[in-house]
């Protein structure tokens, strides 16, 4: 028999839920505080766009579960394949360019709008009969154990607002970061809660086509990065050959520009060729002065769910800092993982199936917080150093060779499979223990036979030794791992 799914919030996340329920046959009502994004006359969330998304396949694989191929067909055809980095530095005063794969095996990251993702769900989810789609609602209320739910309707009377009573079986908070939802759980279970804001703001930018061609500025299958420690400046790219860039950096430095006239000086000395090569002097002022600068929010709580009748989902439970681009892939992946447990227990074990979801995700969901908090320092400084390119390209390199002996890097199984983040961190952190241990012995080989091979006026040989040894470090590493995992 169908029930009646309330799902607050008409996000992607918020979208994807209420499909998933609506394709099993329930009735389906979203209630969203904002007016319909489609509209044009709709203000952006934070009066500005949000960060371009990088779908992953974590993302993707969601999208594909909810068993509609026109849905992704949809959503991947209004998508930009990134490669890998393009790191841009100064070196020896010159200004380079570095490319960096993601992955070994050539897998991509999809570049692609908020708000495109949004309408294509949003757009189907309107031609389901069992699905009703109310904007300008705000929620005011919720009684998790009477099952009843109050919203104001607003009207075009700012000062009037129609307020309106709600019964429900099952309700889903995708509300966001300052969920209404999450709120009111509080009143009925003991929800442990932490929030953040990291000493980072941020502030969007425009990257036009060129002006004599028409077609990119800048290489397009790449996440631009221009790394500068406690600054950060990226670029991704558009399907109308423009970029959508965000400069990243503390307070105290946009409390700076903000009372200065130095933020032509600052972006010429920090970001070799944005200005004017990208942006012209002019526009980026007035983007910097235009555009809002923003907070970064970090949130932990746990558990997700009261009961048999609510759950929260998305940044609802744990909104994420993005430089790990998995804020919206780890929402997108909660609704697959939750419907996925929901579908394993009949109606009358809802209890147990949202017990087993918090105990599964608040695990993977806190360590997704935490790497994309740590994952900033790898974009801002860890991408410039040798250190940071030797580990990758042993890691890939083994990865590549002897794929039997699962290794991998970190960002490879974050971004490109549907291992559980948790699991991720176990494994990343068993590989690192193994190879600081082995690398060492390793490394030492590999000079003394090139010291070897160089004195044979071998240079050929000099690899080959080198790579004999990374061989060694599969071989001894897998046996290791092996044990440690058994």
């Amino acid at each position: 028999m169908p029930e009646r799914f309330i799902v607050v919030g008409a996000g992607p996340v918020g979208s994807l839920a209420a499909l998933y329920a609506a394709a099993r046959g329930h009735i389906v009502e979203i209630y969203e505080l904002r007016p319909d994004l489609r509209d044009p006359q709709t203000t952006p969330l934070n009066f500005a766009k949000s960060i371009n998304l990088a779908l992953s396949e974590r993302g993707i694989n969601s999208l594909r579960e909810t068993a509609l191929p026109e849905i992704v067909e949809s959503v991947l055809s209004e998508t930009f394949p990134m490669q890998g980095r393009m790191i841009h530095v100064q070196k020896n005063g010159k200004y380079i360019r570095e490319a960096q794969l993601y992955d070994a095996r050539g897998k991509k990251l999809l570049a692609m709008d908020r708000t495109g993702l949004n309408t294509a769900l949003l757009d189907h989810l309107e031609s389901m009969p069992n699905v009703t789609i109310h904007f300008s609602h705000k929620l005011t209320g919720i009684d998790f154990r009477s099952r009843t739910a109050w919203f104001e309707r607003q009207t075009t009377n700012a000062a009037r607002a129609i307020e309106i009573q709600v019964g429900f079986s099952f309700i889903i908070g995708a509300d966001g970061a300052h969920s209404a939802v999450r709120y009111h759980m509080m009143k009925f279970v003991p929800m442990s809660y932490q929030q953040q804001y990291i000493d980072k703001l941020w502030c969007q930018f425009h990257i036009p086509p060129s002006e004599t061609t028409g077609d990119f500025r800048i290489p397009p299958n790449y996440l631009h990065i221009w790394p500068q420690d406690e600054s950060m400046f990226i670029a991704l790219p558009n399907l109308d050959k423009s970029f959508t860039a965000t400069l990243f950096s503390t307070r105290a430095n946009f409390q700076a520009l903000d009372t200065t006239t130095d933020i032509l000086d600052f972006f010429t000395t920090k970001f070799p060729g944005v200005v004017p090569d990208l942006i012209s002097p002019l526009e980026l002022e007035d983007q910097y002065k235009s555009n809002p600068h923003l907070p970064l929010i970090s949130i932990k709580c746990s558990p997700y769910h009261y009961s048999s009748t609510g759950v929260i989902v998305g940044d609802a439970a744990h909104a994420m800092v993005p430089f790990y681009g998995q804020g919206m892939n780890a929402g997108l992946e909660d609704v697959r993982v939750l419907f996925e447990i929901l579908d394993r227990h009949p109606p009358n074990q809802r209890a147990k199936a949202l017990d087993e979801y918090s105990r599964q995700r608040v695990s993977d969901a806190h360590t997704i917080n935490d790497l994309a908090l740590r994952n900033y320092a790898e974009m801002a400084t860890d991408v410039k150093r040798p250190l940071y390119l030797v580990r990758k390209w042993i890691e890939e390199t083994l990865d590549l060779w002897v794929p039997g002996f699962g290794w991998a890097t970190q960002y490879s199984r974050v971004t490109f499979s549907n291992m559980r983040y948790s699991e991720v961190q176990d494994r990343a952190q068993r590989q690192a223990r193994i190879l600081n241990g082995v690398v060492g012995l390793a490394l030492a080989s590999a000079a003394v036979s090139g010291a070897f091979f160089v004195r044979a006026g071998g240079a050929e040989r000099v690899k080959m030794g080198v790579l004999k040894s990374i061989c060694w470090v599969a071989r001894r590493g897998s046996e290791l791992l092996q044990r440690v995992q058994g």
